[in-house]
This record gives C-alpha cells, sequence and structure tokens, in this order.
C-alpha cells in the first residue's frame, strides 16, 4: 500500500506535560507510555500497546481482568470509570497497597 506509514505500537507526539519514563502520557484520545523522558511540548515516542506496570491510585483494587482507565489529572491508574479514559485491562490483581496495577493496554479507543 502506497498510503501505509508505519504499524503505531509507538507513535511520537508532543509531550503534554513533562513526561518521565515509563510514565502514561495522554493526550487526546492517545494513550501510552513514555519511553523516555521530555519536557511539555517535547516530542516523545510513547509506546501504544504492551504490557506495563502502571502506577495506580492508592486506594483502588483491581481483580484480573478489570477495565483500567487513566485519570488525567492525577497521572494515575484508576478504577473509576466516571470522567476517566479507559486504557486497558489489568493482568493481575491489585490490592488497595500495592503502588502499580499491571496493565494490557488496549492500544484502541
Amino acid at each position: 500500500m502506497k498510503n501505509f506509514v508505519q504499524p503505531g505500537n509507538t507513535v511520537t507526539i508532543p509531550a503534554p506535560y513533562a513526561v518521565l519514563s515509563g510514565q502514561g502520557v495522554k493526550s487526546g484520545l492517545i494513550f501510552g507510555v513514555a519511553c523516555g523522558d521530555a519536557a511539555e511540548a517535547a516530542d516523545v515516542d510513547v509506546q501504544t500497546v504492551g504490557v506495563f506496570d502502571l502506577a495506580k491510585v492508592g486506594t483502588d483494587t483491581f481483580a484480573l481482568g478489570a477495565a483500567v482507565y487513566w485519570d488525567a489529572t492525577a497521572q494515575l491508574a484508576t478504577a473509576t470509570a466516571t470522567g476517566n479514559s479507559k486504557i486497558g485491562a489489568a493482568l493481575e490483581a491489585a490490592s488497595n497497597t500495592a503502588a502499580t496495577v499491571r496493565v494490557r493496554l488496549n492500544g484502541a479507543f
């Protein structure tokens, strides 16, 4: 195909805020995990598919297979759907004492 650009597993976007490698990044409908550090507005490569351990809201719990959402204000994974964007599914249970949740990214919206 003459119009094919790339698979889209990793895309380069302007960082919507200063990000560190491994941190969740949301810009519009795009969600991924930063492949490196970037200052706000600088280009950053984000991985849009795969399995990642993401920092989560401390009081949230997840069962295996539960939906995981992104709280763009707190920049944390959350179990709360209202006002947040679905980013994937939990691959392991995570208790309210866990700092992270293992997420298989949705790769789509």
